[in-house]
């Protein structure tokens, strides 16, 4: 008799497994885009404005973030007064960052213009990651904090690889983990994201965001304002609205 019971307590365990296994990453993927907003609202995200400050050593930088899918994405960083940026267009990008020693502009190469194309996707790369070449494979669960989170890997048709944390409970994005080069060499990002707030057009973003040296806070965000694509030129001048001669 002991013998079966420990039979079906094996049993048991294999089906409590298969059944965790049956939830899959196309599943818990679905879910998320459903609670921030739906595919619906999303896909007509064709801009994205966010404006925010962040304090690192007790100096506040302020960050401009502009966004027009598919065609540009323009970065400005503002430290007492002196603007550096970065730039991603889908063939070229720029980097003038002054307050780390640069006096010129720099082109990014192509490898690295190449890897950052997922900036220029104002829908986010979970949204109909299939159809735009991304793979996503669910890797278990992990507690984040008090939350009870899947922890996704996305290799994204660049083969950059993002680690993604969604809630079990409200299904929102609470970190991700992503590589980028910084001088030469891959480091790790870890972003946390709390503060999520529903826009007037329905998406759900949120409005806090904790990096490695602090935590930004948007304080101004736009969805769909008209962008000139001038400001994907090295040579405009963001802050004043106008391409120096």
């Amino acid at each position: 008799m002991k013998f079966f019971r420990v039979l079906l307590i094996a049993g048991m365990v294999m089906l409590q497994t298969i059944t965790a296994q049956a939830q899959t990453a196309d599943e818990v993927v679905t879910k998320h885009i459903e609670a921030i907003g739906g595919k619906d609202a999303w896909k007509k995200v064709n801009s994205l404005q966010l404006e925010g400050s962040i304090s690192v050593q007790g100096t506040e930088v302020k960050i401009l973030l502009v966004q027009l899918h598919g065609k540009g994405m323009r970065q400005n960083i503002t430290v007492q007064g002196v603007v550096g940026y970065q730039i991603i267009t889908p063939t070229t990008g720029w980097i003038f960052m002054p307050f780390q020693g640069q006096t010129e502009v720099s082109a990014m190469s192509t490898e690295d213009v190449k890897r950052a194309q997922n900036e220029l996707d104002t829908h986010g790369s979970l949204l109909e990651y299939k159809e735009k070449g991304h793979t996503a494979e669910l890797v278990g669960k992990e507690n984040i904090g008090d939350a009870e989170c899947y922890k996704i890997i996305l290799t994204l048709n660049s083969g950059k690889k993002e680690t993604i944390y969604i809630d079990s409970k409200n299904y929102y994005v609470v970190k991700t983990i992503t590589t980028q080069n910084a001088n030469g060499q891959e480091q790790e990002i870890e972003m946390n994201y709390s503060v999520f707030e529903k826009m007037p057009e329905g998406i759900i973003l949120a409005k806090s965001i904790t990096l490695p040296y602090g935590t930004m806070t948007l304080s101004n965000v736009k969805v769909n304002k008209p962008v000139d694509e001038n400001i994907f030129k090295p040579t405009y001048d963001i802050e004043k609205g106008y391409e120096p001669r």
